[in-house]
C-alpha cells in the first residue's frame, strides 16, 4: 500500500506506517531542516517543499498510484498551549491544502493526525469537508504511553474512506486503550519501548539543539502510527 506522506516533519508518521508494511512514495515537507532528515532517511524517496503545489509537483511525472495520503497538518492554531484560533488560522487552514489532495487524489484511505483538541477546534469541519467528497471516517484519540512510552502525548487519529467502499469499521472502540488492546493489534516488538524506537537521528554537522528539539516536538510517535497502520492493513485486507 503506497503512502504519500503530506507535513512530513521528520518521518515519524512515515516510519511508522513503513513497519507496519507500507510503502512511501513521495513526501511533502517545507522545513529544510526536516528535509535534510527525511533524505537522510529516505533517500530514495521524491520530496517536495509546499502542500499548497502538491498537486502539479505529483502530476508533474509519472508517479506510483497513492493509495493512503497520511499527515499531520498544523496544530498552532488549534492546540490548548496556541491562540486557539481554531482550523480557519493562519497555519492550522492548511487542512484545506491536505483536503485538497485528498480529494484530487482520491485514495483508498486519507490517515489525518492532529492534537486531541481537534474534537472542539475543527473536527467538524474536518468531517464535513471529507463528506462533501463521498468520505466517511472514525477516529480515536491515542496516547504514546499507551504504548509504553514515558510521556503522555495525546493525539486524535482520524482514518477516512469513500462511502462507495462501505462502512468499513476501524473498531473505534473510544479511547485509546480500548482501541490499542483489542484482537493483539499491538505486537511486542512496539510494546517493549526498546533502543529501536529511539528517536530519529540526523546526519552529522546538520543543525543543532533548536531545530532539533522543535522536529522531535512536533513528530508523531512512530510506534502509535504503527498500530494505526497495521490495523488500517487489517481491514483493508
Amino acid at each position: 500500500m503506497n503512502v504519500l506522506s503530506l507535513f512530513s516533519g521528520i518521518g515519524g508518521l512515515e516510519l511508522g506506517l513503513e513497519r507496519a508494511g507500507m510503502h512511501v512514495v513521495g513526501q511533502v515537507e517545507i522545513n529544510p531542516y526536516c528535509r535534510q532528515v527525511l533524505a537522510k532517511h529516505w533517500p530514495d524517496v521524491p520530496r517536495h517543499d509546499d502542500v499548497r503545489t502538491t498537486i502539479p509537483w505529483w502530476e508533474s511525472e509519472t508517479r506510483p498510484d497513492v493509495h493512503v495520503v497520511a499527515g499531520g497538518f498544523p496544530c498552532p492554531d488549534i492546540s490548548n498551549a496556541g491562540p486557539r484560533t481554531g482550523i480557519t488560522g493562519e497555519r492550522s487552514g492548511l487542512w484545506k491544502a491536505m483536503f485538497g489532495v485528498i480529494g484530487h487524489l482520491r485514495p483508498r484511505y486519507a490517515l489525518v493526525e492532529n492534537v486531541a483538541a481537534l474534537t472542539v477546534r475543527g473536527l467538524d469541519t474536518v468531517l464535513a469537508d471529507l463528506a462533501s467528497i463521498g468520505f466517511d471516517a472514525e477516529w480515536s484519540t491515542v496516547s504514546a504511553c499507551a504504548l509504553g512510552a514515558p510521556h503522555t502525548r495525546e493525539r486524535l487519529f482520524l482514518l477516512a474512506y469513500p462511502q462507495s467502499v462501505g462502512r468499513q469499521r476501524w473498531r473505534n472502540a473510544g479511547p485509546g486503550q480500548a482501541l490499542l488492546e483489542s484482537e493483539g493489534c499491538v505486537p511486542e516488538s512496539v510494546r517493549s519501548w526498546s533502543a529501536e524506537s529511539a528517536p530519529l537521528g540526523v546526519a552529522y554537522g546538520l543543525p543543532g539543539r533548536v531545530d532539533r528539539v522543535t522536529a522531535l516536538g512536533n513528530a508523531v510517535v512512530p510506534q502509535v502510527a504503527e498500530v494505526i497502520g497495521r490495523r488500517l492493513l487489517a481491514v483493508a485486507a
